[in-house]
């Protein structure tokens, strides 16, 4: 019920989905005698649109989710464990293509396959199911794994975790495949954006990580003055943001972490 719900909410709560629809609900309104409020629901749709795509707006969501968790310190210690959260690549390009289809957080899978070079004693758990709703997607876990193979990682350090569909799932499924003893050390890759909500969700699992955040998608506070200079990319800043923090308040609000803002 809460995966279901969890899709719903963040379809809509997509700007670039919630300011079409209300562009569209305007167009509509226009075949009716309510013309004025059509005209002003496209309006309203076209401006906020202009300024969630062209403004910095997207930036300077992302950067407090991005700057929560600091690089990972090596000095530490060599880890017992990585965890990769999946993310990374296409499912359905890569089965209709039969080539791994690496996405825009590709660098959850080429991160992995640097630690294990450096740390070859540490077991590789990649988590990664099917998170689509409605429509049949293929599973992501197992062309990850053909990936970190290319990229030199020996099969027999690699476990897919395969049933997972969302963050809270990633957690669950993956303590138990990792199944940690009292002392090991474990890191978490994913992007930086998405670290506050993942290490919330693997708190609450009981599974202790350290974070590695890696897919940095701004360079430094420079960026909450930048606009940007293609709509289509501030767009996506602006959901990737907005997702992530409406994600963090329904996993709040659902009971399924005990912070909203988590940090180190």
């Amino acid at each position: 019920m809460f995966f279901a719900a969890s899709k719903i909410l963040g379809f809509f709560a997509l700007p670039s989905n919630a300011l079409t629809a209300i562009g569209l609900v305007g167009l509509v309104l226009l075949c009716t005698r309510l013309t004025r409020l059509a005209s002003w629901l496209i309006v309203t749709s076209l401006v906020l649109i202009a300024v969630a795509g062209l403004s910095p707006l997207g930036n300077a969501l992302i950067l407090p989710l991005e700057q929560r968790f600091p690089p990972w310190d090596a000095s530490r210690g060599p880890p017992d464990g990585i965890v990769v959260l999946g993310g990374a690549i296409s499912p359905d390009v890569s089965a209709a293509r039969g080539s791994v289809a690496l996405d825009v957080g590709a660098e959850r899978v080429v991160a992995a396959a640097e630690l294990a070079r450096r740390y070859p004693n540490a077991r590789i758990v990649y988590s990664g199911g099917s998170s689509t709703l409605i429509f049949a997607e293929a599973v992501e876990a197992p062309f990850a794994v053909r990936q970190l193979e290319a990229l030199g990682v020996a099969r027999d350090r690699i476990t897919a975790e395969e049933q997972s569909r969302n963050t809270i799932e990633n957690a669950v499924f993956s303590r138990l495949i990792a199944n940690p003893k009292p002392g090991e050390r474990w890191l978490l890759v994913t992007s930086a954006y998405h670290m506050p909500r993942a290490m919330a969700a693997f708190r609450t699992a009981g599974f202790p990580v350290e974070a590695y955040p890696v897919d940095w998608r701004t360079s430094g506070m420079i960026d909450a003055t930048q606009p940007f200079t293609s709509l289509a990319a501030g767009l996506r800043q602006t959901d990737t943001a907005v997702h992530e923090w409406v994600g963090l308040l329904a996993y709040r609000l659902a009971g399924k972490t005990s912070i909203l803002f988590p940090g180190p």
